[in-house]
């Protein structure tokens, strides 16, 4: 028996677990519930599992029959602020909170993994860290997971570590994705509160508007990409949430606007919110504005090892086939922190196609009407268990 045919064995298991899981979303760094029915997957598997003590994420270390190296797979298990309307049997029972990126496929094809390795204990030259991970929609649970020693849970530091994310869109179903190098950009927030003085709507010269201002910073931060930056080197700026006033007549003491930045080098990622910064400071100077801006880097740009990604290219090539893997031509502007992994340990991330109708047409991840076929979890399963397997073996070798 193989691999992807015992997973196949496990897809009635691994869907049901992951419709629980859509059922239940819950946001941020502490998914207890999330927590407790992913424990309950793993009970009575030989694992050595660790409990965050920040965050509600787990830890569990498959000890090898033989001595060997160290692989981590990692799954993300937090939702989104989003109030569901994919019309799914087994849509989320909370409003305001949905799995609508995808994250319940990848815990359960990470329980899968778990499963498939954990049969296999015996034969494995090494030992497999599973990364249920909270916080990856902002929070940077990854990070509070490295802070937490989940890069040495084995004993030792991980020679190698995976991940794959589901697309509701753009990729057909079952198709895998990836590229070597830069894979997704880097992020980080910016944050503008425009003060001035309030006043009468038919009087502006007797108050100080923040409103104009604030979207003169709007304007200007867009010509400051195209102006400043190369555009091989590409910059992306959103602004997302713009607040202010109350009434069509009266001129409010402040305007509230919050953008996010995204980049793909480390040059451009250093450079591009104190730029933001500097245009936001200098428009309020020039209108007699006062002004609070900040900006936070969040997370690095995901790159994939180039010898990783060759090797989770021929494992897929190999394992389902050459017509189930293509190589992006481009990275794409999402930010992930896996990223944070990835700088500190060779590795690859890739994506796997989850659309369950056109991905041409279809809702993407964070739509409320994102969708998600759930067959896809036995190959997703199969994949992660048959990287850690042969990655083991090469480091036997």
């Amino acid at each position: 028996m193989t691999l992807r045919s015992d997973a196949a064995l496990l897809l009635g298991d691994l869907v049901a677990l992951r419709r629980e899981l859509h059922k239940i979303p819950e946001i941020g760094l502490h998914l207890p519930r999330t927590q407790e029915r992913v424990l309950t997957a793993l009970d009575g598997l030989p694992l050595e599992i660790t409990l965050g003590k920040n965050l509600s994420s787990i830890t569990a270390v498959l000890r090898g029959g033989k001595k060997g190296g160290a692989v981590l797979l990692r799954g993300d298990m937090d939702a989104l602020p989003v109030t569901e309307a994919s019309g799914e049997e087994f849509t989320s029972t909370l409003d305001g909170a949905m799995h609508a990126c995808g994250h319940d496929l990848h815990t359960a094809g990470l329980v899968g993994a778990a499963r498939l390795l954990a049969a296999r204990r015996e034969d494995l030259p090494g030992d497999v860290v599973f990364m249920f991970q909270p916080g990856e929609e902002g929070w940077d649970g990854a990070g509070h997971m490295i802070d937490e020693g989940v890069l040495t849970a084995s004993g030792r530091p991980v020679d190698a570590a995976y991940g794959l994310h589901v697309s509701a869109a753009s990729y057909a179903k079952g198709h895998f994705v990836a590229r070597p190098g830069t894979l997704m950009a880097a992020s980080g927030a910016l944050e503008v509160r425009v003060k001035g003085d309030g006043g009468h709507g038919s009087s502006p010269h007797d108050a100080r508007d923040p409103i104009p201002a604030a979207c003169e910073m709007v304007t200007a931060l867009q010509t400051m990409v195209t102006r400043t930056f190369d555009v091989f080197d590409p910059v992306v700026i959103t602004v997302g949430s713009f607040h202010a006033g109350t009434r069509r007549n009266i001129i409010p003491d402040d305007a509230v606007f919050e953008a996010t930045l995204r980049s793909f080098s480390p040059e451009v990622a250093a450079r591009v919110g104190e730029r933001a910064v500097r245009v936001c400071r200098g428009i309020a100077q020039a209108h007699g504005l006062d002004i609070d801006v900040t900006y936070e880097p969040e997370y690095p740009a995901t790159v994939n090892d180039a010898d990783a990604y060759d090797f989770v290219a021929a494992t897929i090539r190999d394992v389902f086939g050459e017509e189930r893997f293509t190589e992006m031509a481009d990275p794409i502007t999402g930010s992930e922190d896996f990223s944070r992994v990835l700088e500190r340990v060779p590795g690859a991330y890739l994506f796997l196609g989850a659309c369950p109708t056109d991905p041409a047409t279809a809702p993407d991840n964070h739509s409320p009407r994102a969708r998600f076929d759930d067959s896809v979890l036995g190959d997703g399963a199969a994949l992660l268990a048959e990287l850690a397997v042969r990655r083991l073996g090469l480091l036997a070798e």
